[in-house]
């Protein structure tokens, strides 16, 4: 379901949805009421809902229409300002899957390419996965669930039998943390229960995400963590103490200067479709801390993480994966799971107690 007050843009993305052999656009929308009064009969997988529309914007019509289908996928689409940024924030807290940030104008034909293949994708993942769930009801939730992210309400399941590594003998001196798609929702729960490893040690984290957003995500994580938590800078010194998360358009790299570790921030092509993506952070660290790299990889789309994970290990430090039932889409940890080369694959509600166990001195 597209709604959306400009009739260029429900036009244009129909078009697109239309074309895919496994996307069926079950209806195109003006605004937030028609969507809302319309849920029922319309009944999709999948809705995209713009912020700024008549009648009923995005924000407003997002938790009446989770009131009529709990197991909705939200999809957020606005445009890159800083107001739209932080509605889209806000529509995750209340239950929105993603957002997607829409080109300034469809007429730039790179940016409008993107737009539609990050749409396609993002589409295809979250839907593929809500048709695999079992159907909720809003009866069978409590109301405060609906101003919870949905990922953090899932019970935890038995996670199949894979390959596992131990853990490395190394004392870990850096964390590491990728992840994309339900990424922000993962982060904030993460870091308030990190602010032992904060305090002690470098916390680096690259999230796939545009500027402006990542700016307003390093605010969310310093109020979460109640540490000093923002976009890091080329060159600056890397301490404990502080999060350092890569800022949106460009790669962030670590690099040794002199007797000390700093960021290095590059504005490269994308890697694995991604600017700033996983793998750049996770292969640079190796030639500062060698094996005292431990590394998470989030929910995500994509395989992003898996290869430097793969290097990580073969250099001595080890990879934890968000597993199956929490993450909002196994892309990212699957990949690194598949690949062989996790020492834990961990509910999200897990991780950050096993962190601080890690680097405690525990090595189980």
């Amino acid at each position: 379901m597209v709604v959306d007050d400009s009739v260029v843009i429900r036009g244009l993305i129909a078009r697109w949805l239309g074309s895919e052999p496994d996307m069926v656009v079950a209806a195109s929308l003006r605004t937030g009421l028609d969507a809302v009064n319309q849920i029922e009969r319309v009944n999709p997988d999948v809705a995209l809902l713009d912020i700024e529309m008549p009648d009923l914007d995005g924000i407003s019509a997002l938790p009446l229409l989770l009131a009529k289908k709990r197991n909705l996928i939200i999809i957020m689409a606005s445009t890159l300002t800083r107001r739209n940024a932080e509605i889209s924030f806000k529509a995750l807290s209340l239950g929105a899957s993603d957002y997607i940030p829409k080109p300034e104008s469809t007429r730039e034909a790179g940016a409008a390419e993107i737009f539609r293949h990050d749409l396609v994708e993002k589409i295809r993942q979250l839907g593929a996965k809500v048709r695999r769930a079992a159907p909720a009801s809003p009866s069978s939730a409590p109301e405060s669930a609906l101003h919870q992210p949905r990922e953090l309400l899932r019970r935890p399941v038995a996670q199949p039998q894979l390959m596992r590594r131990a853990f490395s003998t190394q004392a870990p001196r850096a964390l590491l943390i990728g992840s994309s798609t339900g990424g922000p929702q993962a982060l904030m729960a993460m870091v308030t229960e990190l602010r032992p490893v904060i305090d002690r040690f470098p916390v680096l984290i690259t999230q796939h995400m545009p500027p402006t957003f990542t700016t307003i995500l390093a605010e969310h994580l310093a109020r979460s963590s109640r540490r000093p938590a923002r976009e890091a800078l080329d060159g600056e010194i890397i301490k404990a103490g502080q999060i350092y998360l890569a800022p949106g358009g460009r790669h962030m790299r670590v690099a040794r200067h002199g007797g000390d570790a700093v960021i290095a921030l590059d504005d490269g092509p994308p890697v694995n479709f991604c600017k700033p993506a996983v793998d750049p952070l996770f292969t640079s660290a190796i030639d500062v801390w060698q094996g005292g790299i431990l590394a998470v990889v989030l929910t995500g789309m994509g395989s992003d993480g898996m290869r430097g994970g793969k290097e990580i290990v073969a250099a001595g430090g080890s990879v934890i994966a968000q597993d199956e039932a929490s993450s909002v889409v196994w892309g990212m940890p699957g990949a690194a799971v598949n690949a062989g080369i996790c020492a834990a694959v961990m509910p999200l509600d897990q991780i950050a107690p096993k962190l601080v166990r890690l680097f405690s001195g525990d090595r189980s």
